[in-house]
């Protein structure tokens, strides 16, 4: 293997990284966004800047979090794509963030409540939140296996965090980041609006989450 390996992947991750600062989703080197590939996966370098990504800087690892190619430490975060690799096999790609509506719920250890169709349509129910873990370790993808098995959400916030989504294809997994924090923005601020008049959160009902969830999956679109 040489440092172009796998260089349409690479490409791909460069641009796709663009849109987490384009999309409010990460401030200065936070966040990162890694595609699964044949011998291991791709992944951000550690603290380098999103404009100053190129396709060569990406780190190669194998999915133990060893680095095969690139002349750059890998994401502080390797260890945990890993981990979430190893155990989910149809997982393709993993995003990260601390976008800050999302984060606002996970500081506070909730759930994000399904209110909205786009939650149902998309997530399929409530985004989970999982329990504490430090960074560095393997720690925080055995919670975003252990949540998000047999879970039909592709996003999970993490107490005192942030946002893990993940999806068969890069840009899967980005548009699951992005849907993630619009819908947490819109929730909060529908709580707020609650508090404020007094009046119940309305939740979903869960038979119209099934439904909206399935139209979406199975027959929104182009097929």
């Amino acid at each position: 293997m040489t440092s172009l390996s796998h260089p349409e992947v690479r490409r791909d991750l460069t641009a796709l990284h663009l849109e987490l600062p384009k999309n409010g989703l990460v401030t200065w080197t936070s966040g990162n966004i890694s595609a699964r590939v044949d011998g291991g996966m791709l992944i951000k370098p550690s603290g380098v800047t999103f404009e100053n990504l190129t396709p060569e800087s990406m780190v190669l690892t194998d999915l133990d979090a060893n680095v095969l190619e690139g002349t750059h430490s890998p994401s502080s975060d390797t260890a945990t794509h890993a981990y979430i690799y190893r155990h989910l096999p149809h997982v393709g790609a993993v995003v990260h963030t601390h976008s800050p509506y999302a984060t606002a719920w996970a500081a506070q250890g909730r759930e994000i409540p399904c209110l909205l169709t786009a939650m149902a349509d998309e997530f399929g129910g409530p985004i989970p939140c999982g329990g504490f873990a430090l960074i560095g370790g393997e720690q925080i993808g055995a919670e975003v296996v252990r949540v998000l098995t047999g879970h039909r959400s592709p996003a999970i916030i993490l107490q005192s965090h942030g946002v893990f989504t993940i999806g068969p294809t890069p840009k899967a997994a980005l548009k699951a980041a992005v849907m993630a924090e619009d819908v947490a923005r819109s929730v909060f601020l529908a709580v707020q609006l609650a508090a404020s008049l007094g009046t119940p959160v309305k939740t979903l009902d869960p038979a119209d989450i099934d439904k909206l969830y399935d139209r979406y999956t199975n027959v929104y679109g182009q097929r």
